[in-house]
């Protein structure tokens, strides 16, 4: 196991060791994640990295080596390093499920616990959600953009080693197909494609000598890469070599609108008429969208997808709402909020509904502090991930691309549009229970 405890800020454990000196580190205390807005002309974000964190969780432990390391950089004292080889998360968190989706103003993870304990998990819980939640969003639009047509991610080379198999994991859930990258395929049983690149057609001595490797090596289902010299040559020396039975074609570069209904007049013409075109080159949801009436059968999405589509933070906050008035098990809880210029929070423990009409159509985010009273057809997003330390929300994959696709139909369909407008839905602040 290799420990997550590192990938910190210093101030968690500087904030640890004054909280420790004060006796304050006790006190119980209630932290909420949430976006103040989302990138503009967003309408939604899309919750995404929570099984990832899960697994970050576990392995959020202090080794010696650690502890020596944080000593010797006076980081932290002999009595805050005691405390921290003992560390295990004992509190509770909450959660929107992967998949669903958020406005601005939703607690989309809610943690409790004693303050030491939860502040500890700041900079991890954002690190995950930032990212995932980015990605997520962004690759929920190219989807709805592609609409039946399947994507394939392939932005490995574009992205942070690490952050890329994050990355295939997110777009994923959105409703991407299959993913390039092999670890993604490894750890999270994401369905993995690939064939070849121009590399390898420059390798061999001729274009016609590199299909039919390719052929030879994949069989004629593979997909051939046909604009490294000359397209329309290409792709009649494909149709010659694998017969009619081709199974894709791929096109790179160019304007490939155009490129894409001369390739299929050209396909159909040699009889092959059940090969697939598919196109890749710097695609984002806007070209993708673009792309709706030409005869593309699918589409591969690197660099935009691996940066969010110009949003490459979700701009996700963690921040205290509620403390104990002291360490005492039973001592009252009051709320406490920033008032800072332009990053004021709201105080209190939250509770949301998600108003649902009765055509299961979403009408606002219901935010309270207090029981909530959910209406006939409303949900409530929040569901247990953790109990008094014992992970309780793991779910497969295939379960958060099913909510993601049930939490897309509740939308408003002005919600699926990508021109630039407002939230999809109002997020609305009460006090006590929501009013119906």
């Amino acid at each position: 196991m290799t420990s997550t405890a590192l990938l910190t800020d210093q101030y968690e454990l500087t904030m640890l060791q004054g909280a420790l000196e004060s006796g304050t580190a006790d006190r119980r205390a209630v932290f909420e994640v949430f976006a103040r807005h989302l990138p503009p002309g967003r309408r939604y974000g899309v919750v995404a990295g929570i099984g990832r964190l899960l697994d970050a969780l576990e392995s959020f432990v202090f080794d010696e080596p650690m502890l020596e390391f944080l000593r010797a950089q006076r980081i932290v004292d002999d009595a805050t390093a005691a405390w921290l080889s003992d560390y295990r998360f004992s509190g509770d968190i909450w959660a929107y499920g992967e998949g669903d989706c958020y406005f601005p103003g939703s607690p989309i993870m809610v943690v409790e616990s004693t303050f030491a304990e939860a502040v500890l998990l700041e900079t991890l819980v954002l690190s995950v959600l930032n990212h995932d939640c980015a990605i997520a969003s962004a690759a929920a639009r190219m989807v709805r953009a592609a609409g039946d047509r399947p994507i394939i991610e392939m932005g490995s080379r574009r992205s942070h080693e690490i952050a890329a198999v994050a990355a295939a994991r997110a777009a994923y859930i959105t409703g991407f197909r299959t993913t390039s990258n092999l670890e993604a395929g490894r750890l999270y049983g994401v369905p993995t494609a690939g064939t070849s690149a121009h590399a390898f057609t420059l390798l061999h001595d001729s274009e016609r000598h590199a299909f039919e490797s390719q052929l030879a090596s994949q069989g004629p289902e593979t997909t051939l890469l046909v604009d490294t010299y000359d397209v329309e040559r290409a792709v009649r020396m494909a149709v010659e070599l694998a017969g009619p039975t081709l199974g894709s074609v791929r096109i790179d570069s160019g304007d490939l609108m155009a490129m894409a209904r001369e390739v299929r007049e050209l396909l159909d013409s040699l009889g092959a008429k059940e090969t697939r075109i598919v196109v890749t080159g710097d695609l984002d949801e806007y070209s993708i969208a673009a792309l709706a009436a030409a005869p593309v059968d699918g589409y591969g999405v690197g660099t935009s997808l691996v940066t969010g589509s110009g949003a490459p933070t979700a701009g996700l906050v963690y921040k205290l709402v509620a403390r104990g008035d002291s360490a005492a098990p039973d001592a009252p809880v009051r709320s406490v909020a920033k008032r800072s210029v332009g990053k004021p929070s709201r105080g209190g423990r939250k509770s949301v509904v998600r108003r649902i009409d009765g055509d299961g159509i979403a009408q606002a985010e219901l935010v309270s502090i207090g029981e909530p009273s959910p209406g006939r057809h409303d949900r409530m997003p929040l569901l247990p991930l953790v109990r008094e330390g014992e992970i309780v929300g793991r779910e497969p994959l295939s379960a958060a691309r099913a909510r993601h696709e049930r939490a897309l139909r509740e939308l408003p369909p002005t919600a699926l549009q990508l021109s630039r407008g407002h939230p999809a839905i109002p997020t609305e602040y009460v006090n006590g229970r929501p009013h119906h």
